[in-house]
Order: C-alpha cells, then sequence, then structure tokens
C-alpha cells in the first residue's frame, strides 16, 4: 500500500501543531512547528480566512496523520463505524486506537507509530503467542500483545528495551516492564483519548 514519505515535520507545520510524527524530536527545540511556526511554502505566512468545509478538512487530515494512514483506508473506518451502533466519531477513534502498529507504540516503549509500524511489518510483534505482521490489525479486549523472544535480542530493539525512556501506558492498556508484553484490556472511552481533536467535524466533513 501507498504511504506518505515525505517530511514529517511539513505535516505538522501545516496543522500549525504538534502531531508527534517524529518521537523524541517532537519534544526537542529542533521540531518543525518551534523552529518554523507558520505554513509550508513560500506563502505561509499569509494568513487566509478558512471555511467550514477547510476546517473539517482540515480535521480530517489531522487524525489521519496522526494515526499514518491514507485516504481511502481511512474512508473506510469512517464508513465502519457509521454501520456500528453508537456515536459515530467516538467509534472512528476507538478503531484507529485498537490498530495493532498504534497498540504497540501506546506500550510506551517507541517514540513513535512509524517506528511501531517497521517492528510490526519485520515480525517482531506477536498477538496471543501469534506472530502478525499487519499493522492494520484490530485487537480485542483481552488481546495480549507481546516482542517476539528472538527479536529482543537485536541490538537496536535490546537498546530500546533496556533504555529507561518510555512513556506511560494508558489507562485502557496495562504493561508489563519486566516481560515487555502489553494488554489492550478495554475498548478506551472518549474522555481517555486525545482532547484536542474534533471527531465531529470529521463526522460533518463526510456526511457533506
Amino acid at each position: 500500500m501507498a504511504r506518505y514519505n515525505g517530511p514529517s515535520c511539513r505535516l505538522c507545520r501545516d496543522q500549525g501543531t504538534k502531531l508527534f510524527l517524529k518521537g523524541d524530536r517532537c519534544y526537542s527545540e529542533k521540531c518543525g512547528v518551534v523552529k518554523r511556526n507558520c505554513k509550508p511554502g513560500i506563502h505561509g505566512k499569509r494568513r487566509s480566512k478558512i471555511s467550514d468545509y477547510g476546517v473539517q478538512l482540515k480535521e480530517k487530515q489531522k487524525v489521519k496523520n496522526i494515526y499514518g494512514i491514507l485516504e481511502k483506508q481511512f474512508y473506510l473506518y469512517y464508513e465502519k463505524a457509521s454501520q456500528i451502533k453508537g456515536v459515530t466519531g467516538e467509534i472512528l477513534l476507538q478503531l484507529l486506537e485498537r490498530r495493532l502498529d498504534n497498540v504497540v507504540y501506546r506500550m510506551g516503549v517507541l517514540s513513535s507509530r512509524t517506528e511501531a509500524r517497521q517492528w510490526v511489518l519485520h515480525g517482531h510483534i506477536t498477538v496471543n503467542g501469534r506472530k502478525v505482521n499487519i499493522p492494520s490489525y484490530l485487537l480485542k479486549s483481552g488481546d495480549i500483545v507481546e516482542i517476539k523472544e528472538k527479536s529482543k535480542q537485536l541490538p537496536r530493539i535490546k537498546e530500546i528495551l533496556d533504555s529507561d525512556s518510555s512513556r506511560p501506558c494508558p489507562e485502557w492498556m496495562e504493561f508489563n516492564s519486566q516481560e515487555r508484553k502489553g494488554t489492550f484490556r478495554v475498548l478506551p472511552e472518549r474522555h481517555q483519548l486525545d482532547s484536542s481533536i474534533n471527531e465531529q467535524l470529521i463526522v460533518e466533513f463526510y456526511s457533506r
């Protein structure tokens, strides 16, 4: 599947906010948003009025970039969410959080979803004891995500696992730092997710 391979900081600058696409760099002074807090391009410093459609489009693009997926797949997630009983926007975010690459990132060991996606694609991750190399694999409550025993001995992975730099695990997950094993406990509730996301704008965008 095609994937955006351009500069990550360009996406953050276009949105005018940090999307945390480059891991530790986003927390440093080297962050593109900190160094150049304007839109990319020669006309980036111009201020222009944005329409309601533009606001909705921008929010959709922001969430799509945060989770690192392309347009067609994102739309399929929306279609699936709209067919499930409940609040469509909240269900959409829950589907995105259930992705295997996102869950590996949420375990707190890795610095970005891009790195987590690489680990999954390279076969370093197991779900309930079975190797899964599909980043979009949707986890269910109770699923156990673990780093393969052989993979723990690889130099780069061993370096990451032995480092003290780890983020706290969210409430809907459990992470055993000794065994390097995570459990997807329950679906996250809306108040537990990113408050900067306005999922209603995405629903309005696709409902036009």
